[in-house]
């Protein structure tokens, strides 16, 4: 394996076991935000982009597309902490996602029932860093590992 696809997968490991780990608390009861939300989908991005570039052989220069969902996901985490500080204020409708699908009398009762999460509100703290601070921290680890892709491959 080159250095170039081992950075490759490193960041596609990196952002699929991110992912697993949001599930994970979602799991365990911690809902998430709209916030939140969105941070998962440049991971799943980021996943798809590394996945194709293992299986089709893609050139180095898609690991900048790779490193541009990391940046994307670190931004939103950024957003998010700072919202969470109420150093900024965030989205004026932020809630977790809808119910799913079932009669109308269902629907209602599943709104009813579902817990209202603010993205100004820390579900999970740990010594005073959130999870939006963790994705920041290790998605631009992971923009690390898309740029030392692309540069590795360029010099191969």
């Amino acid at each position: 394996m080159t250095q170039s696809r081992a950075y490759i997968l490193l960041a596609s490991v990196g952002s699929a076991t991110l992912l697993a780990a949001a599930f994970l608390f979602q799991a365990a009861g911690y809902a998430p935000c709209h916030l939140c939300l969105l941070q998962r989908w440049p991971h799943l991005v980021a996943v798809i982009i590394g996945a194709a570039m293992l299986v089709f052989h893609l050139r180095s220069p898609f690991a900048y597309l790779g490193g541009l969902a990391a940046l994307t996901t670190a931004g939103i985490g950024i957003y998010h902490s700072l919202v969470e500080r109420h150093i900024i204020a965030g989205p004026t409708s932020c809630t977790s996602g809808g119910p799913g699908l079932g009669s109308v009398d269902d629907l209602l009762d599943q709104i009813n029932r579902a817990p209202l999460v603010q993205c100004d509100q820390i579900s999970w703290e740990m010594f005073g860093v959130t999870m939006a601070n963790l994705n920041v921290v290790f998605s631009l680890v992971l923009w690390v590992l898309w740029m030392l892709a692309a540069r590795s491959g360029a010099r191969s």
